[in-house]
């Protein structure tokens, strides 16, 4: 239909990978707000997993590749705070560090035309109820990059807030989770330290579901809270967000 807003969706590896059903909310709450909703298939990972451990070089070939898949399109949606950041923040830095002006050029357009979902919610379409009806106590875990990058603030909040019977808890922790990609994997002790505090922030509020912006955060959260068998399940926002009366 003519006049339709258009976004195309960069899903990220992670989603596409391990939990592709948050890519499949994602379109579902734009096409409910009147969006178009495009795929380009050749999309890959944006190269932040390769960046964040080192491998500059790599790194950035792919956020070249994505530079040139998203070139057409008026507006790009990534339900993935750690990537947005990657590609509009640290992949232009590390590029100008390499002396690739081109590339530092190509990111600093798509950047202005690439939005984390709760920003192209909230700012581009300007929109806070998105219809969502979701009957439970849910706690909101402010990942890393999506408080401390983005400086998402309120908009995630508003968001739930506005959804139909949902019950928001008040989560007294801002500190990581413990994830942050390859650091898990590096420095396990600390990471599993880190994660035994959050679990007790989430715990402590009584939530059903904890929810974040960043799958990856949530399966590190997720993780904790299954082995200690809490009761408690992992929702990413885009999921609540699809979920209707």
């Amino acid at each position: 239909m003519s006049g339709e807003p258009r976004a195309a969706l960069l899903v990220t590896c992670f989603n596409d990978t391990l939990f592709p059903d948050v890519g499949r909310a994602t379109v579902t709450v734009l096409e409910r707000l009147g969006c178009e909703v495009a795929f380009p298939a050749a999309q890959t990972c944006c190269g932040q997993m390769h960046g964040n451990s080192g491998a500059h070089e790599e790194g950035l070939a792919l956020a070249a590749r994505a530079v040139r898949v998203f070139a057409e399109e008026p507006a790009v949606v990534c339900p993935s705070a750690s990537c947005v950041g990657w590609l509009r923040e640290t992949a232009p830095r590390l590029a100008a560090e390499a002396g690739e002006d081109d590339l530092v050029a190509g990111l600093e357009q798509l950047g202005g035309r690439l939005f984390e979902l709760t920003e192209f919610l909230c700012d581009h379409l300007g929109v806070e109820d998105v219809g969502a009806f979701f009957p439970h106590r849910v706690a909101y875990h402010p990942t890393c990059h999506s408080l401390r990058g983005l400086k998402l603030g309120e908009r995630p909040l508003r968001l739930l807030r506005a959804v139909g019977g949902l019950d928001l808890a008040e989560v007294d922790d801002e500190d990581c989770c413990g994830f942050g990609g390859t650091f898990a994997v590096k420095n396990a002790d600390v990471s599993t330290a880190m994660l035994a505090d959050k679990m007790a922030a989430v715990r402590a509020t009584g939530a059903e579901v904890c929810t974040a912006v960043d799958s990856s955060c949530l399966m590190q959260i997720g993780g904790g809270l299954g082995r200690a068998r809490a009761g408690v399940r992992t929702m990413h926002l885009a999921e609540i967000l699809a979920c209707e009366r």
